[in-house]
């Protein structure tokens, strides 16, 4: 390691004092700390794209909604344990306005972040039905979600879809609901982190099977109208954000507010439950509720002892930032299309460096430029990968921890502002002359 940044002797240190047995298989969290460590230790600013972390202010209709009403002193009052009235209307405008589905208010809920909103989904979806005990996870993925399960003590399968796109993506999920043991499917469109996104067609496919093997499908929109190669945002026009919710009624979405409107500090986010399936009745819910309907349980059952409901004052932010984007007075593309230049530009230096982009592609067309993509180099593993990566001052997570079957990193560009990234560049063409390709 000839051009290294970081002195060998500096960073083995920091790798031994974190107890950590594989650093390339560490949790995002754990590399935080851990490069929080090393540029503590080595006065070496890294190059930071492990966090997916919005790197944009704070949607302003939303900080003065969020501040008027702590003035008028919101914070002394208990939230209502369903949501507010008012937010839980724009929600339900809002998913007209960008799904085009129709969703009846009630089944509108605020909660703590899409975090708060998957452990109720896992936790009531798995007591449906007890002869149905796993969830399926549509890998690659984030990680965490699978931490939920893990502490529920919920069952897991994953496969990772790239090599299942289109019409293959049927035979793969028919094969797994035929065994009868699934009660949920989570995934994310776009998906972290390699950002491919599903089609309508493969939508519909999943739609149908959930149908017919009656399993809900929870779909984690925490990247809305972020596929940039599309324009989304214009509110009741078409096109319009896909989702499984135009192909069965067996849908949870949740739909965070942290990357869309960089509002990711004051944990809120919308979990909207087809109407249908809200008033379904599930008699071995009784083995746990009081009630067996799903969207009543859903909320008085599993969000109550969570959390008692979500900041009040983060409500009246949310509902700002909808009614504004609703009325068509706040477009966020404009805002959040950032991430797409950047992603460009940086992949551009990966390139240009001898990475590769490991999910280069989407159903045949080039990968969209968004908040995420995935990068290897020639003879290393992922996690091999990240912890060389280090020594020359840049961080992300390694793809093992994701249930991806590719080796390589996931990168988020949020973090990493223009300016530096010519710093990435020089980093990356310092990496390539200790690592010259045969």
């Amino acid at each position: 390691m000839e051009y290294n940044i970081v002195a060998k002797e500096i960073a083995q240190k920091v790798f031994k004092d974190s107890g950590l047995p594989n650093i390339g298989k560490a949790s995002i969290r754990e590399i935080k700390k851990l490069v929080d460590n090393l540029e503590n230790a080595s006065k070496v600013k890294f190059v930071r794209m492990e966090m997916g972390i919005p790197g944009l202010p704070p949607a302003q209709k939303g900080v003065e909604a969020q501040i008027e009403s702590l003035q008028k002193g919101i914070a002394s009052l208990y939230p209502d344990i369903e949501g507010m009235p008012i937010l839980k209307q724009e929600i339900s405008r809002f998913v007209k306005n960008f799904i085009d589905i129709d969703v009846n208010p009630k089944n509108c809920i605020p909660t703590v972040g899409s975090m708060q909103g998957a452990f109720a989904s896992f936790l009531t979806c798995s007591r449906v039905n007890k002869e149905k005990t796993t969830t399926l996870f549509i890998d690659p993925g984030f990680n965490v979600h699978k931490l939920q399960n893990k502490v529920l003590g919920i069952p897991m399968e994953t496969f990772d879809v790239y090599e299942y796109r289109g019409e293959k993506l049927r035979d793969k999920l028919e094969s797994i609901f035929k065994t009868g043991k699934i009660h949920s499917v989570l995934y994310s469109n776009p998906n972290n982190p390699s950002w491919v996104c599903f089609t309508d067609e493969e939508l519909k496919i999943i739609g149908e099977l959930a149908t017919k093997y009656d399993v809900i499908i929870m779909e984690d929109l925490a990247y809305f109208g972020m596929d940039f190669r599309k324009d989304y945002s214009h509110p009741g026009v078409a096109p319009f954000q896909p989702s499984v919710a135009k192909y069965t009624d067996n849908y949870i979405l949740l739909i965070s507010s942290s990357k869309a409107f960089s509002y990711a500090g004051e944990r809120i986010a919308m979990m909207v439950i087809g109407d249908k399936l809200a008033e379904r009745e599930y008699p071995d819910l009784k083995r746990y509720y009081s009630s067996t309907k799903f969207g009543y349980t859903m909320i008085y059952g599993t969000i109550y002892p969570l959390s008692s409901g979500t900041s009040h004052s983060a409500q009246y932010a949310l509902w700002g930032i909808l009614k504004s984007v609703n009325d068509g007075e706040y477009n966020f593309r404009d805002d959040v299309i950032e991430y797409g230049k950047k992603a460009k530009l940086m992949k551009e230096a990966f390139i240009a460096n001898g990475f590769e982009i490991v999910y280069d592609h989407d159903l045949g067309d080039p990968i969209a430029d968004g908040f995420y993509f995935t990068y290897g180099y020639p003879g290393f593993g992922g996690a091999e990968l990240l912890e060389e990566m280090l020594y020359y001052g840049i961080s992300a997570i390694s793809l093992d921890i994701t249930g991806s079957t590719r080796q390589g990193i996931r990168a988020c560009t949020s973090l990493i502002q223009r300016e530096e990234i010519p710093v990435l560049a020089e980093r990356l063409a310092l990496f390539a002359k200790d690592h010259p390709l045969k």
